[in-house]
């Protein structure tokens, strides 16, 4: 345990990526320690990616690429706009409830923040926002990415934890989603009242309304196919991720018209690194997860904990603390890979809900992402809207900590994970 340890740390300091780092641990111990043959790292390493739901997420990186290509992030915005742009702060509004709709269709945090955030950030700052406040808002309004369905890190969750299934994991995000997203409103109002930022134009009428709901409903369909096809068993998650594909497809194509031919090969391109990217981590978490199952870790960790005599929730709290501090540090896709085999099962003996336990992990690994130091969030933010880092972190804290009230009353009220997934049936 002490060598996976030093390992994995050392090359963490000394800037490898994580998914070497991992691998590079886990083979240094199997080798040293003489658990087995060194074939058996690549055997590991495939094994974690001979897996039929991991094909959802090539698919889903590919239905992002694609509505961002054809700019369906316009479309999505300008009825955001028409919606609550009228309200005080309403440019601010309106990135949260754009971030929300495209969360529905993207699956990811970074992809919410380098599309549509981009846009409008850009506006913000036009009509007169600081742009360092703009670029917080983006990047806390961008969390909702991994949370709201489809959601990359929660395939991979359930790939992790055979406790939880995709499609509970979808049903239960939904409301969490929807609490965070409230949470950035509710604190973008409070900051544009203190500050007198103001609303647009009104509203526009019934007519241009229905106009730019009309010319916004193929895009809004997309989370509805997904969601509604998984619940009603027309297809599983991973058949959802290649209709979004083709759904994408067609509507940029010839429905917006909006995605031209020669974009394609590029947006294929950028799939690709991206998914080659994830799977890298997953094989790589695959040598590690072994190791740390021969060396016994679980178990010892459990023992541990086990023996504090902690309730179900000062275990919630204490874990919570736990994640805060590691996702400072580590990007939410390897801490899953990394700590759910450990957490999970000792969740299940405190007599935790599965679903509500996987909710409070991505909820809390995924605030990582704009925690600074390391904050992968932040950095996507900065990049896009060319803001200074710290302008973007002396505007961030007071979104930060109604993410972290969401947490705390996620962690608190189980019902606002289970209820959804209860309801219609999700349980395993």
């Amino acid at each position: 345990m002490t060598l996976l340890a030093l390992v994995f740390l050392g090359t963490l300091a000394l800037g490898i990526p994580i998914a070497f780092t991992m691998g590079m641990a886990g083979a240094a111990v199997i080798y040293v320690e003489d658990l087995a043959d060194l074939l058996l790292v690549p055997q590991q390493i495939f094994a974690g990616l001979d897996s039929f739901p991991l094909l959802a997420i090539p698919f889903f990186i590919l239905a992002a690429e694609l509505m961002t290509g054809g700019r369906i992030t316009d479309v999505l915005l300008r009825f955001a706009t028409a919606c609550i742009g009228r309200a005080r702060g309403g440019l601010g509004h309106a990135n949260v409830v754009t971030s929300t709709l495209f969360s529905g269709i993207s699956g990811s945090a970074l992809a919410d923040a380098a599309g549509p955030g981009a846009v409008i950030t850009r506006m913000m700052r036009e009509a007169g926002y600081p742009g360092g406040y703009a670029a917080a808002l983006t990047a806390s309004a961008a969390i909702v990415g991994p949370i709201i369905p489809p959601s990359i890190i929660m395939v991979v969750y359930a790939l992790t934890d055979n406790s939880v299934t995709v499609s509970g994991l979808f049903m239960a995000g939904i409301v969490p989603g929807l609490l965070i997203s409230a949470a950035m409103m509710a604190t973008n109002h409070a900051i544009a009242i203190r500050r007198g930022y103001g609303g647009l134009a009104p509203r526009p009428k019934l007519p241009e309304f229905a106009r730019l709901l009309l010319h916004a409903a193929p895009a809004l369909l997309m989370p509805l196919i997904i969601i509604g096809g998984i619940h009603g068993g027309v297809f599983t998650p991973t058949e959802a991720s290649a209709v979004a594909t083709v759904y994408a497809l067609l509507v940029g194509l010839f429905v917006y018209r909006t995605l031209a031919w020669s974009a394609i090969p590029g947006i294929l391109v950028r799939t690709t690194v991206m998914t080659a990217s994830v799977m890298l981590i997953i094989g790589m978490s695959n040598i590690f997860g072994y190791v740390l199952t021969v060396l016994q870790v679980p178990q010892a960790v459990g023992d541990w904990i086990g023996g504090m005599g902690l309730s179900p929730i000062m275990f919630l709290l204490a874990v919570n603390v736990f994640l805060l501090l590691f996702g400072i540090f580590m990007e939410p896709l390897p801490g899953v890979m990394i700590l759910v085999p450990i957490l999970a099962p000792l969740a299940t003996l405190m007599g935790v809900d599965p679903l509500h336990f996987a909710i409070v992990v991505i909820v809390n690994l995924t605030l990582g992402m704009i925690t600074p130091p390391v904050g992968g969030l932040l950095f996507v933010t900065q990049i896009v809207s060319r803001v200074p880092m710290g302008q973007i972190v002396r505007e961030l804290w007071p979104f930060l900590a109604a993410q972290l009230l969401v947490l705390l009353l996620l962690t608190l009220v189980p019902g606002l994970s289970t209820w959804l997934p209860n309801a219609l049936g999700y349980t395993k």
